[in-house]
Parts: C-alpha cells; structure tokens; sequence
C-alpha cells in the first residue's frame, strides 16, 4: 500500500505541475493570437484548470475502467461545490454577479440532471457524447458573448491580473504547453493505475476511490486557483471557476470519454447521481441570498461533502 500512496503523490504532482505549465503556455499563445485576458480567463485557464480531470477519466475509460472515469467527473463536482466554494468562503465571503445566477448556475442544474440521467440509464455512448461536446460549445460560445457584452471593466482587470501574462518567446510558451500535455498524461496513467489498486488494497470499489482520492488530486488545481483568488479579495472569480469547471466536467469530460467508446458504471448508484445534482441545485439558493456566499454557507457546504464521504466511504458499496 505504500509504494500505491507514494505512486498518487507523484501522479498528483505530475498533475499539478502539467495543468499549470499547460495554462501559463496555452494562455500566453492565446493572448498572442488577440484574445483579451477576460476570454482566457473564461475559456483557456477555466478550462486548462480541468485537464487533470479530463485526462484521467480519458485514460480510465480507454482502460475499460467507467467507474472510475464517471467516478473521477462526479466526485470532482461535489468537490468542486462541498469542498472548494466551502473553503473560498470561508477565506472571504464571496459576492456574487447576477449573470452567475441567471446562467452558469441554471446551466449547472441542468447539465447534473442531463448527465445524471445519462449515467442511470447506461446511455453513455457515442450519440450522447457528441450532443454533451455540442452543449459545451453553445454554453461556452454563450458565456464569451455575455462577457464581451456585460464585462465592467473592474472584471476584466481582474482577470488580466489572475491570467497569466504574455512572454517573451512563443517557442517557449508552445514548448511549456506540451510539457505540461505530456506530464498530464503521465500523471493521469500513473494516478488510474495506484487508484485501481487502492481500492483493492483498502477492500472498496474503484467508484468510491474515483470519487473521493482520485477526485481529489485531479481537483487541485481548481481548488489552488480559488483559494489564490480569494486570497487575493477575487473571490467572485472563484466561484466562476468552480462553477465553470464543473460544467466543464459534465459537458465536456463524459462527453470526450462517452465519444471514445461506450461507458459503463454500474457501481456508480443514484445516491451519487442525486447528491452531485443536491449541491449543484444548492448553489442556486445559496448563491442568491444577499448575492453573496457567507462564510456560515460556506461551513454548511463543507459540512455537506464530510456526511457524503462519510455515508460512502464504510461500505464501499458505491
């Protein structure tokens, strides 16, 4: 067991490290090509913060491991709400634009039951991965539009200040991106293989890892990004993220590995399902009262996720 742990410790590095040499390079050729810091921080570093995320469950459903690909996006969800959002709170309650509530959180409810019903039904295939890929698209082209048209210029500046900035070699960023693509890769593989007997060593099935340690690790990027951004008194920027990602998650992750080949979960239950689709129609409430996230709702969230790996973990019938 220990050479396992050892194993994801250096997987999770692997991770950490290729998802920001991927953002920093990728964001930097991005801001070569015109984009303006505000759409790469919704589009390039939103999404380059979940690439752990997707090249694990890319890699596990390739394995024949579904529990573990639809694991790792499920547990990354409820992380993302329980444990991320929770603890930004908690550093600095975070106030909250009304677009955040009138778009990304409704599209978040919506894309947990979407997926959610995928999932219960074994439908997973080719046909609902090319509609959830589509989905991302209009969800993605719709958020640059609204940006481009509502953006103040305070938000901007802050995701001028949060994105990383344009260096002075596009060789240099074109070589950091595929650096940190390849340790992706290897990190995902390193990270599939020790969860896989993990959860043989601590007698549970690959879900309950996939959606506990493994979302964890492939979380912290997401959750390093938001605690930066509440630190720095950005904390609306957080939550985006943590929203964003998830539907990223959801979307663009089951769908990529649901195009690759048929995915099959059967140790994922409803209970997993419903609770992913509780904390995404939580935030609705949470987010609109006083449009701002307090810190007491930010305890409430993590008390949340602690019974939930506390009801699947003693069983490890999940």
């Amino acid at each position: 067991m220990t050479a396992e742990l050892i194993q994801v410790g250096c997987s999770l590095l692997l991770l950490f490290a290729g998802a920001e040499a991927l953002v920093r390079g990728s964001a930097s050729l991005a801001l070569r090509l015109g984009l303006t810091p505000l759409l790469v921080g919704l589009t390039v570093v939103s999404f380059g913060t979940s690439a752990p995320e997707m090249l694990v469950s890319v890699q596990a459903a390739t394995a024949g491991k579904g529990d573990l690909a639809v694991a790792n996006v499920i547990g990354s969800n409820i992380l993302n709400l329980g444990i991320i959002l929770g603890l930004t709170a908690l550093v600095c309650p975070i106030p909250i634009n009304r677009s955040l509530i009138r778009f990304d959180a409704p599209v978040l409810v919506g894309a947990s039951i979407l997926a959610g019903s995928l999932i219960a039904a074994g439908l997973l295939g080719a046909p609902a991965g090319i509609a959830l890929l589509l989905l991302l698209l209009l969800y993605t082209g719709l958020n640059v539009r609204f940006a481009r048209r509502d953006a103040a210029a305070e938000i901007g500046g802050q995701f001028a200040d949060g994105a990383p900035v344009c260096s002075r070699s596009a060789g240099r960023d074109g070589l950091l991106a595929l650096a940190g693509l390849g340790a992706l890769a290897f990190g995902a593989r390193l990270l599939v293989a020790a969860a896989t007997q993990l959860a043989l060593d601590f007698g549970v099935s690959e879900a309950v890892i996939g959606l506990t340690i493994v979302a964890l690790g492939t979380s912290l990027p997401e959750l390093v990004t938001c605690l930066v951004a509440a630190w720095r008194g950005q904390p609306d920027i957080a939550a985006g993220n943590a929203i964003g990602s998830s539907v990223f998650n959801l979307l663009g992750i089951l769908g990529l590995a649901a195009l690759l080949g048929p995915v099959d979960a059967p140790n994922i239950h409803a209970f997993d399902l419903i609770v992913m689709a509780a904390f995404a129609a939580a935030t609705l409430p949470l987010l609109w009262t006083g449009l701002r996230l307090r810190r007491w709702e930010g305890a409430l969230l993590l008390a949340g996720y602690g019974a939930y790996v506390w009801a699947i973990w003693p069983d490890g019938t999940t």
